[in-house]
């Protein structure tokens, strides 16, 4: 399963009130390295080929998010993606051109019709190879984010990127663009916020592990540890200092076109379970509610 414009996700841009706060966070729990530093942004990145994988830039008030950025195969499908996106309803806010940032390369800007912000750039810098590191994030596997309108979005994101849809159960439409099981995902909900952010470790042992860290530096387990469903990925949910929900994961399902998708009357549990395992309880209040909180930021 692959789309024919779109190699995988890059990176995630958030707007934050304190990067310094966000820099300890980040580096010394989250266990990211710094890629970047600006006078009113930090860029972070993991272990990977990729520059960075997280955007943060410095606004007063509340967390947002600025933008989704995916990866394209060549400079000949962002055209192709800008032409699809108009085409489905979308916005083309920049043009191909040159992208301001550290990680550089060519890229293009769109909205959904729901206010959503992807970025798409091609030729940006990549590391060489490199070994996974004990207990540090290698790269973004997923995005979740929520949709008042399930369909549309899904329609969206197939129409514009060529993602296509790997499973759907009755609360999430996990969308499938490389060999990852969904690289991005839609959340039934009544708003269009950032559901959350996954971040790919090297192993199982790194998730748990992460998640002691977190766990002694005042930041609990949120949901977990569990194996999902769809995906049939561990995981470990946390909130971090601004209230943004992130995810450690690791042994993400590696699919291709034979990967048959599945819909809700194949992905429901027994009374009481919410993953494989059934050891944790459901998600809770605390974090259903971050879940929701967290917003795309106005253009």
């Amino acid at each position: 399963m692959s789309s024919p414009w779109i190699e995988g996700l890059r990176s995630v841009s958030l707007s934050v009130p304190d990067l310094d706060q966000a820099e300890a966070f980040y580096t010394s729990v989250w266990r990211l390295e710094v890629a970047h530093r600006g006078a009113d942004a930090l860029y972070l990145r993991g272990s990977g080929r990729d520059a960075y994988l997280l955007a943060l830039h410095r606004r007063d008030g509340a967390p947002q998010i600025q933008r989704v950025t995916l990866r394209s195969h060549s400079a000949e499908a962002l055209a192709e993606v800008a032409k699809r996106a108009v085409a489905a309803g979308g916005q083309l806010l920049r043009t191909t051109s040159a992208v301001g940032d550290p990680a550089g390369g060519i890229g293009i800007l769109v909205r959904d019709p729901h206010g959503r912000v992807f970025e798409v750039v091609h030729g940006d810098v990549q590391h060489g190879a490199v070994a996974p590191e004990r207990d540090r994030p290698q790269r973004l596997t997923h995005v979740v984010l929520n949709s008042h309108a399930v369909d549309e979005t899904q329609a969206f994101l197939t129409q514009a990127f060529g993602l296509r849809l790997a499973d759907r159960t009755a609360a999430i439409a996990f969308m499938n663009c490389n060999s990852d099981h969904h690289t991005l995902a839609i959340g039934v909900s009544d708003n269009d916020a950032l559901n959350h952010i996954a971040f790919l470790m090297p192993d199982g042992d790194a998730v748990m592990r992460g998640g002691g860290r977190m766990k002694d530096a005042g930041y609990p387990i949120q949901w977990g540890p569990g194996r999902h469903g769809p995906g049939n990925n561990l995981f470990n949910y946390f909130i971090d200092p601004f209230g943004v929900v992130i995810e450690y994961t690791a042994e993400v399902e590696q699919v291709d076109d034979s990967y048959l998708a599945r819909g809700p009357e194949d992905w429901k549990w027994p009374p009481g379970r919410v993953d494989q395992w059934g050891i944790s309880a459901a998600p809770g209040t605390t974090l259903k509610e971050a879940q929701r909180r967290v917003l795309f930021a106005p253009l």
